[in-house]
């Protein structure tokens, strides 16, 4: 899913009207020509201004005409200079306040907390903050209005003029400026939508209908916009931490700034009739994911009337080079404050210099006709909006000239005709092709997908090279059936492999889906204690190009299954099957799953046969999906696991071995600390009760690639431990930087530190030890078997190393306690 959306960004980044009555740019410095970081820019007469960047740049525009400029900050003289209506590179110098020199060189140029007006206001702020808003009615409901949009940046002459856009040039009739950078862009994209919103306090009830949605641009693209209303989620400046791309930032209104902003009280002013206090923030330290800006407070309510609020441009994230927020309250009766406009953008780029083209993702939210104390019914709230109704995608132009809060601009109307005409164009549809392909790694042809083209090559060490092709039925992405399916061959043990699926949605609104197939093929099993049948599953274990020692110990599976699964409630799915499958040696010489049929007289079975049937139920609550076919995307993995399967073998059916049943929890839930980063926990346990060989236990997963591979045992081979029963944790943290980020040789690195500890118990039965025929000897971790390891990552943004060390069962034969892995991904 990200690897999809970050390749349809990279192809955007291949890409000046101004309206504004004054724009205006440049740079604060000091006498020693040293640059002055979140310096205070304001037009003269206005509560309009800004704060400079950490290399004391800034960029100013308003429609009002103004001639003068104030710029200030703590120990320096406030400055006014004059300024043309277009007065850009501007080189300001302050000078050096003999009645502030002495306070600046105590403070190190950080404002005492002691005695400060701002932190006064501030401490006001917090005690109020659930005085305000909604939170002050037992029920309420609005009706919103949301425009996403994406803009290519700083488009010049150079873009214009590229081969590139040979023959295209008619899209460059749209280009704008923003009024928060000052960078030409042009729109490409626009998604809007209106919802109706019902929430009640007292019971803790939200109903968010979806009333109308209209698309321009990349509108069949579903995955790039369930995408990027993910990661412009709803937050809240009052709350510690603003949830941003997986990050925790400070929120500058919040108990926590103090300890991450520096604050200055720097104006009072009538805002819409309400006298306010100004409070200019700027982060403390370099680094972290922190903002800069200010915001304006009533003198009475002490809610927050406006604030902007700009990601400090070294924080630890990828992929973004800006991050700007503004919020604007409407006053009810005097006292209330209620959301009235939240906009956000984000400038996605490769790089974070100031003329590195990219990407503008912006999301604009507006409230109106709130109402208050409307009590609605338990019953009303389970009422679900049928989300894709084709009605709520064809409301007609009255229906939007009446409904959208913020009117489009002319070149934002001029996007739905721009992108009709470049649907036209051979060359555009052949570079919009080519990026699907490599995003979504299929081939399109018609009504049939080709690939997935990255599973092409394969390579071990029982097939030697394997080659594979295969696809599936594509209609659409909200297809009701689908089939899919692969060929493989092995270039070194002479075998074809296939598998071959289908799945159909019987009832659209339970999602009851019945499906099957069968898949004959060479597999690495006892990768996972969890364990599914899955037809076309084939795990990383199965290819030696990335692994290390042996590589032999793979199986011959032919596995058959049959199931149906219902989703009677959101994100939680039943599911029943049953399955039919045959395990044996691929590589006899080296490895067996023998068994014992009859000990005594020396008889052996080298295959296992079985039938079984199996009961499941997969909860993921918050888990956020993309369409309503059969198979839906996931939009992110920021969200619980919770799954159980019993299953129960069946001797005798189709000439199965054996009789037994299993039960198998896996619990995995992320955690988002504030501005500690984030931590992963999983935990499996399961047993099995009842006679069963090799091929049917439940082996401890070993990693033997060079790789770091999620809830595997990075220092155990293959079959290592073998167990009946088991129970296993594995906890991993991210601490996002928060620790390198202040240590000055390595804070311009963004480096994020990692630590995790992973560890398993389990046990076998006798019988089952006594029933092994196999040239695997059983051996269970009844002794915890655990280890840890400490890793760096984001190193050149992609990669990451994990150094890992055995805790226990160190002292075993060709045991490895030390083991150095990779992993490489597109992380924010």
């Amino acid at each position: 899913m990200k690897k999809n959306v970050v390749l349809h960004i990279l192809f955007l980044l291949a890409f000046s009207v101004a309206f504004a009555q004054v724009k205006i740019s440049g740079t604060v410095q000091d006498a020693q020509n040293n640059t002055v970081p979140f310096a205070n820019i304001l037009f003269v007469g206005s509560n309009t201004g800004t704060v400079s960047d950490e290399n004391g740049s800034f960029y100013l525009e308003s429609e009002t005409t103004y001639s003068e400029i104030e710029i200030s900050f703590l120990g320096f003289e406030t400055k006014v200079i004059p300024v043309k209506s277009r007065d850009f590179n501007l080189k300001i110098t302050l000078e050096e306040s003999a009645s502030q020199l002495q306070e600046v060189f105590i403070y190190s140029g950080k404002v005492k907390k002691k005695g400060n007006p701002a932190i006064t206001l501030l401490k006001k702020v917090w005690e109020k903050k659930r005085q305000n808003g909604i939170y002050l009615f037992d029920q309420y409901e609005f009706e919103k209005y949301e425009k996403l949009e994406f803009d290519i940046n700083n488009v010049d002459s150079t873009v214009v003029n590229s081969k590139l856009f040979e023959n295209i040039e008619f899209i460059f009739d749209g280009v704008d400026t923003s009024s928060v950078t000052g960078k030409a862009f042009l729109p490409i994209f626009i998604n809007e939508s209106v919802y109706k919103t019902y929430g009640d306090n007292t019971k803790n009830r939200l109903r968010n209908d979806i009333v109308a949605n209209i698309n321009s641009g990349f509108s069949s693209n579903q995955n790039l916009i369930a995408f990027i209303k993910d990661l412009y989620v709803e937050y809240d400046i009052y709350s510690n931490y603003i949830k941003i791309f997986d990050k925790s930032f400070v929120s500058p209104v919040s108990k926590a700034g103090t300890l991450s902003y520096n604050y200055v009280l720097a104006d009072s002013a009538f805002v819409d009739n309400k006298w306010c206090y100004n409070i200019l923030y700027y982060p403390r330290r370099k680094g972290e994911l922190t903002f800069k800006g200010d915001f304006w407070v009533n003198d009475t309510t002490f809610a927050v009337k406006e604030i902007n609020m700009q990601a400090n441009k070294s924080a630890n994230i990828n992929w973004v080079k800006d991050i700007y927020i503004e919020q604007e309250y409407n006053v009810l009766n005097d006292s209330v404050f209620l959301l009235k406009k939240d906009y956000m953008m984000s400038d996605f780029s490769f790089a974070k210099k100031d003329k590195s083209r990219g990407i503008y993702g912006k999301r604009t939210t507006m409230y109106k006709d709130y109402v208050f104390d409307s009590l609605k019914s338990d019953k009303f709230y389970k009422v679900k909006i049928d989300a894709y109704d084709e009605s709520i995608y064809k409301k007609g132009e009255d229906f939007w000239n009446v409904s959208r809060q913020e009117k489009l601009s002319e070149n934002e109307q001029g996007i739905y005709k721009m992108i009709d005409t470049l649907k036209t164009v051979p060359k555009f549809k052949r570079m919009y092709d080519l990026v699907s392909i490599l995003g979504s790694g299929y081939v399109e042809l018609n009504n049939f997908d080709f690939g997935p083209i990255y599973s092409t090559f394969g390579a071990n060490d029982v097939e030697g090279v394997r080659l594979r092709v295969g696809g599936r039925t594509y209609f659409g992405p909200n297809d009701r059936w689908r089939v899919q399916s692969y060929l493989a061959y092995g270039f070194k043990d002479d075998q074809f492999k296939y598998g071959v699926s289908g799945k159909w949605m019987v009832g659209p609104k339970s999602r009851f889906i019945i499906g099957g197939g069968n898949r004959r093929d060479v597999e690495q099993i006892g990768v996972s204690l969890t364990t599914t049948n899955d037809i076309l599953g084939r795990s990383f274990a199965s290819s030696a190009i990335f692994a290390s020692g042996d590589n032999s110990k793979l199986t011959s599976i032919n596995l058959s299954n049959f199931f149906m699964s219902i989703e009677p409630v959101k994100n939680l799915n039943f599911r029943i099957g049953t399955s039919y499958r045959t395990l044996k040696s691929a590589s006899p010489s080296t490895f067996n799953l023998d068994w014992w049929v009859d000990k005594e007289n020396g008889i052996k079975a080298q295959e296992t046969i079985q039938s079984e049937i199996d009961f499941s139920i997969n909860y993921t609550p918050k888990r956020k999906t993309i369409g309503w076919g059969v198979e839906r995307n996931e939009v992110s993995s920021a969200y619980a696991t919770l799954f159980f399967n019993y299953s129960q073998g069946i001797k005798g059916i189709f000439d199965s071995d054996f009789s037994y049943q299993k039960l198998q929890f896996y619990y995995r839930q992320p955690f988002l600390i504030g501005g500690f980063g984030r931590m992963f926990t999983t935990f499996e346990t399961g047993k099995i009760f009842g006679e069963v060989p090799l091929g049917l236990l439940s082996v401890v997963p070993g990693n033997q690639s060079y790789l770091t591979i999620e809830n595997t045992y990075s220092l155990l081979d293959y079959y290592d431990f073998v167990t009946d029963t088991y129970a296993s944790v594995h906890v991993e943290h991210n601490f996002n930087g928060r620790f390198f980020s202040r240590l000055p040789l390595l804070r311009e690195l963004n480096l994020r530190e990692l630590v995790g500890i992973k560890a398993v118990w389990g046990s076998i039965s006798d019988e089952n030890i006594a029933l092994n025929a196999s040239n695997i000897s059983y051996v269970a971790p009844t002794k915890t078997y655990f280890e840890y390891s400490v890793g760096v990552g984001n190193i050149f943004k992609v990669l990451r190393i994990d150094f890992s060390w055995r805790g226990s069962y160190r002292h075993v034969p060709n045991a490895n306690n030390f083991t150095v892995k990779a992993a490489v991904g597109f992380y924010f």
